[in-house]
């Protein structure tokens, strides 16, 4: 193996994916394939012989799901970079995974060249992400603003858009129900809806600011 290899480990428990990620590492001249495990129970066991700089593993696993993995991967080796695998796209399952210190998440179905730029992200960049995560979570971190509408009201719309209840909004806002709900009243009476998912379709249709 020559020193610019990095070593890899992979923890998935479909039988028939192992043989589809040894057929991709026989291609890859830079990314040597260590071992693949079938839960991160044996990938603990014999981390100490693998020593990988990256791991790539399912989420959803037996016993030890690949989220709660990291924790204890990072006990071994504080160091090594972890790639999620899933076929969630959900935001909050997403957020989960980088809070508890992934380095990358990819969703599926995944092909030889979408895992091997996935590597070449973590070993140059120290991070990947799909591009349909990426998409994903900029959109959730990038704010919506209305023309039609003061500051406060676009606050609310954002929540609304969000599913946030009155109460929640208030909350969050530090104001009364009353007043979210006056507001919520003239964001309506600008659009001409009598609710909130007449409201939502209209907002769709309409311009940013």
């Amino acid at each position: 193996m020559e020193p610019d290899t990095l070593k890899i480990i992979i923890i998935d428990n479909d039988p028939v994916s192992h043989a589809v990620y040894q057929h991709y590492f026989e291609t890859y001249s830079d990314y040597s394939l260590e071992a693949i495990y079938s839960s991160v129970k044996d990938a603990l066991k014999n981390y100490d012989t693998t020593k990988p700089d990256i791991i790539v593993s399912e989420v959803n696993m037996p016993e030890i799901d690949g989220i709660e993995g990291i924790r204890l991967f990072r006990k071994k080796d504080p160091q090594v970079k972890i790639i999620m695998v899933s076929d969630e796209s959900d935001f909050d399952f997403i957020k989960n995974a980088f809070k508890n210190g992934a380095n990358g998440y990819m969703t599926k179905p995944i092909n030889g060249k979408r895992l091997y730029n996935a590597l070449d992200s973590i070993r140059h960049e120290g991070a990947a992400m799909s591009n349909d995560i990426a998409k994903k979570v900029i959109s959730m971190f990038q704010r919506k603003s209305y023309k039609s509408f003061s500051e406060r009201e676009n606050q609310i719309i954002d929540y609304l858009c969000q599913g946030a209840t009155y109460k929640m909004i208030a909350e969050k806002l530090f104001v009364t129900t009353s007043a979210i709900n006056f507001h919520i009243q003239n964001i309506y009476l600008k659009l001409n809806v009598n609710s909130k998912a007449e409201a939502i379709t209209k907002l769709e249709q309409l311009e940013y600011a």
